[in-house]
């Protein structure tokens, strides 16, 4: 990578560092944790708008492209990601917060980053990956924060649960399937790149089994609270039948 490309990189996890001080500062009375998803959700939103405006707008689309050369526009996307990813990394490590799966995603999203900036190549479906990873981040976040908040288990926790699901099943298995076949059938991609898409790829099936496993025991607790009020309606029913009769 260029001399410019490591500044931009410092500068972001300057940026991302910053944010999270601010934060710590503004909610002294919440968790460090509290303060390191703010930080999350900010990426997630801002790496998804830009990283859905490069690969459906500006360009180059990654499913025709792949290991085409990289644009300005990706290379400040790639290097505001990476300079996040470095500082999640490191909150994880040092609070021990985060699972080995975890960690490894977060390991090969900065190598693959730091491949892409320092080839000059293969942002296209890079950014790809990204926007995948990300789109379902807010929503990860925001069923943290109404937990925090007691409001986990209403309406809202619902609807958050339903569109991260969807979601995730939809962008992550189902375009990054897609994305992954047109990486490994290009010959323009480096072997180090189609690998990084298959753990990235294998990674989120190892997500997805658990989430198949949370929706269905979500799904039988409602079934079973339904059952439960909808037997007590019916008891009651019939009691006050027998009264008037």
């Amino acid at each position: 990578m260029g001399a410019s490309m490591v500044l931009r990189v410092a500068c972001s996890l300057i940026g991302w560092f910053s944010l999270y001080t601010w934060s710590c500062h503004r909610n002294k009375n919440r968790t460090y944790e509290w303060s390191c998803r703010l930080v999350t959700l900010t990426h997630g939103v801002l790496a998804t708008c830009l990283s859905g405006y490069i690969g459906f707008i500006d360009g180059p689309w990654p499913m025709s492209y792949p290991g085409s050369p990289n644009t300005t526009l990706q290379v400040h996307a790639l290097c505001m990601s990476l300079g996040y990813f470095l500082f999640d990394l490191g909150w994880c490590v040092y609070f021990q917060a985060e699972g080995a799966l975890m960690l490894a995603h977060h390991t090969v999203s900065i190598l693959g980053i730091t491949v892409s900036l320092a080839l000059g190549e293969s942002a296209a479906e890079v950014n790809a990956v990204i926007f995948g990873s990300e789109i379902t981040n807010p929503l990860l976040q925001a069923r943290w924060f109404l937990r925090e908040k007691g409001l986990y288990h209403s309406l809202a926790g619902d609807v958050v649960d339903f569109f991260f699901i969807v979601l995730f099943t939809g962008v992550r298995i189902g375009v990054g399937a897609w994305l992954m076949y047109c990486v490994l059938m290009s010959p323009k991609p480096i072997l180090f790149i189609k690998v990084g898409g298959v753990i990235m790829y294998a990674v989120s099936w190892v997500f997805m089994v658990s989430i198949c496993r949370f929706a269905r025991r979500k799904s039988m607790k409602k079934y079973h609270a339904w059952r439960s009020r909808r037997s007590g309606e019916m008891n009651s029913n019939a009691n006050g039948y027998l009264k008037t009769h």
